[in-house]
């Protein structure tokens, strides 16, 4: 499975099965998918700051 978040939204890639628990996983701590890539796109930000 893999997983890639995007500052415009998020890809998921695997079987059916796989991307519904990891949604449920991510929705104990992000319960809006807009809250975590509002986070994914801060840390983006804060590396490039770094650099």
């Amino acid at each position: 499975m893999k997983i890639y978040v995007h500052e415009k939204g998020i890809v998921m890639a695997g079987k059916a099965w796989e991307i519904r628990e990891k949604l449920k996983e991510y929705h104990k701590q992000y319960p809006l998918l807009k809250d975590w890539i509002e986070s994914a796109d801060g840390e983006t930000k804060a590396m490039k700051k770094d650099r």
